[in-house]
């Protein structure tokens, strides 16, 4: 069952819609146990479900995890300004500052859009612990092929 999504009035449902398609039907998210939770205009929330396949050997969740979660989490922000989703977006370039350890805590990420350009698209991530403990920020820049 998929999880139910927050949908900004402005947005049209469709465009939400098929922003809920593109990240649910893609394998990678799928297998690291990602869920939409919210999409709004420039501004998307995304959670990692922990379990212990998720963490490094010192006993935490892998930093790759969480970076992928941040490079994912964007999606939704960036799809969300698009008159419908693009032939391809990808990522150009993505700093990520660790902040904090994530410990058997499933982790969310809350992307929005910092500048909209005609092919690049700015995005800035912050991820935290269910219980509100900040483990990572992410500054991101897409390309998008319309």
């Amino acid at each position: 069952m998929q999880p139910a999504i927050k949908q900004d009035p402005v947005m049209p449902a469709a465009i939400v819609e098929a922003i809920r398609q593109t990240v649910n039907s893609a394998p990678y998210p799928k297998l690291l146990g990602m869920e939409m939770e919210e999409i709004r205009q420039d501004y998307s929330r995304m959670r990692l479900r922990y379990r212990p396949e998720l963490n490094q050997p010192a006993g935490i969740v892998h930093g790759g995890a969480i970076a992928s979660l941040i490079d994912t989490a964007v999606v939704g922000a960036l799809f969300s300004g698009l008159e419908k989703p693009p032939r391809r977006a990808v990522t150009l370039d993505m700093h990520i500052h660790y902040l904090d350890a994530a410990i058997e805590e499933d982790v969310i990420a809350e992307a929005t859009v910092r500048r909209r350009g005609r092919s690049v698209v700015f995005l800035s991530v912050d991820a935290t612990t269910d219980s509100g403990k900040a483990v990572a920020h992410g500054e991101l820049s897409y390309r998008v092929i319309v």
